[in-house]
């Protein structure tokens, strides 16, 4: 580990967009500073499912998630980071949903992307725990990945520190300023230590108060918060994978892309949900626990703290109702509840703001970190370093 203060590049934020930046730039040759102003990540990062859905992605993302899938293989291969190959599946409950699956296999056999059509009968004999009332048939992408999002993120910089020595990590570091000097940046950490580089990226996920707080107040970011649960472990429940429901189809953004998805309508029965922003998805964690959620509600940036860390009881007992409708075993044996805050921009992707052109901004990129944070964040290095 480097101990000197004076690097090329010094990342701001380890979660899993900040740590693939910094990867990436040590692997381009760089000396790289990764900081965190918590004792570890506690936020988006590993407040989620650990869903790796390639497949949900738009058509301008699908390569940055094909991408990101080929990272975590071949570091799975190396130092184990909790990826595991156990595929996502959307179950259609009802015609227009089953349409739309049709129409996204067609799709992603354009792109060259393996995807597979089940039958209600497929589908429940490979899930057996699913309810035979409810699915109607689904798509299958055996390829995709899952990995344990309270788990991922520490062992990646674990390996990232481990196997290349010109990366420093210095996690319960608050950096409180950054500026420009001369041909350098400055950076200045809440115990006043300052360090220096050619170029700070700052990946600040959440963090509006800290750093910049007059460009973010007139960003457009957003932060959308979600509910989850945790059931008792189930390691007799089959429901191996990521499995994605109606709600889901309904919700993702390939599947906007398809012809009917304009025609849609709304069933009565989902109204509420739909509300809530409620989309039903199971990930079995390896213990043999069952994640269950999630939903999502809103404020804007300069209303961050309106999105308490309180768990709202009708959103889950609307969760556990609906997925009560979708598998046969006990829902309610719920074990553990939290919520997640990650920042989003409802026109862009991720948010990209150069403050100059040693300073970039890189945050905001949704519910997409898990699944895209690898591709696009070494595109966004490339770009940096052209």
């Amino acid at each position: 580990m480097n101990n000197s203060s004076t690097y090329d590049l010094i990342v701001i934020g380890s979660g899993i967009l900040g740590t693939f930046h910094a990867l990436h730039a040590v692997r381009l040759g760089k000396k790289v500073l990764l900081t965190e102003k918590d004792q570890y990540p506690v936020s988006a990062t590993v407040r989620n499912f650990g869903q790796v859905v390639t497949s949900g992605m738009s058509s301008d993302w699908l390569p940055y998630a094909i991408r990101t899938a080929e990272l975590y293989k071949e570091i799975q291969q190396e130092f184990d980071i909790s990826v595991r190959n156990n595929g996502s599946v959307y179950l259609a409950s009802d015609p227009e949903e089953l349409q739309l699956a049709h129409e996204l296999k067609e799709r992603m056999d354009t792109f060259g992307y393996q995807a597979e059509l089940l039958s209600a009968k497929d589908c429940l004999t490979k899930w057996p725990a699913l309810n035979n009332e409810y699915c109607k048939g689904g798509i299958f992408f055996p390829q995709e990945l899952s990995v344990e999002p309270d788990k991922l993120i520490y062992r990646l910089i674990k390996y990232a520190v481990t196997k290349y020595s010109q990366l420093t990590y210095k996690p319960a570091t608050a950096i409180i300023d950054c500026e420009v000097i001369g041909d350098h940046v400055e950076v200045t950490t809440s115990s006043k230590q300052k360090f220096t580089a050619d170029k700070v990226i700052v990946c600040n996920g959440g963090e509006y108060k800290l750093l910049f707080a007059d460009h973010f107040k007139n960003s457009g970011i957003i932060l959308c918060k979600l509910q989850m649960m945790r059931t008792v472990p189930m390691p007799e429940v089959q429901l191996e994978g990521n499995i994605l429901t109606g709600l889901s189809i309904r919700r993702y953004e390939s599947f906007q892309e398809c012809p009917s998805f304009a025609k849609l309508t709304t069933p009565e029965h989902y109204a509420e949900l739909k509300k809530w922003g409620v989309h039903i998805l199971f990930k079995k964690a390896v213990d043999g626990s069952i994640i269950i959620g999630d939903s999502h509600e809103y404020a804007d940036v300069n209303h961050s703290d309106d999105l308490s860390f309180d768990v709202n009881g009708h959103i889950n007992e609307l969760m556990l109702k609906e997925a009560q409708n979708i598998v046969g075993f006990d829902v309610s044996k719920i074990a553990s509840t939290w919520a997640g805050v990650y920042p989003q921009h409802n026109s862009k992707h991720v948010v990209e703001m150069d403050i100059e052109s040693r300073i970039h901004i890189r945050t905001a990129i949704g519910g997409k970190g898990m699944t895209c944070s690898g591709g696009y964040a070494e595109a966004s290095i490339q770009g940096i370093y052209n």
